[in-house]
């Protein structure tokens, strides 16, 4: 079975790159808003409790942004070995508009919808 073209994985690389360059700059900006909440900050005890919570999200979604660049990072040096584009399950190219929403994929919807 034909694997990506050469033009489908340049459109890749591209977003690849674009993905990673924003996912660097929102991990920057979440690190600032999770630095701890010194307790003579001023805040009240409610508004203290909020900030907390939402610290706590913020850390959640820095950590899910740290794998999510991880893996894109992998994906680059990837793209131009013959098994780019191919399920790790079932070894059939993974489609052109999956790997475009998501291009650090490595399984088919079929198969990343099996687990």
């Amino acid at each position: 079975m034909p694997n990506l073209a050469k033009q489908e994985k340049e459109t890749i690389r591209a977003k690849i790159e674009t993905d990673i360059s924003n996912l660097t700059l929102q991990i920057k900006n979440l690190e600032e808003k999770v630095k701890p909440i010194s307790p003579d900050c001023g805040l009240g005890r409610l508004t203290r409790l909020e900030a907390m919570g939402e610290q706590d999200v913020n850390n959640k979604i820095l950590d899910e942004s740290r794998i999510r660049l991880t893996r894109l990072n992998n994906a680059l040096q990837r793209i131009n070995k013959p098994m780019f584009g191919i399920c790790i399950e079932c070894e059939e190219v993974i489609g052109v508009g999956r790997m475009s929403v998501r291009p650090e994929s490595v399984r088919c919807v079929a198969c990343a919808n099996l687990l």
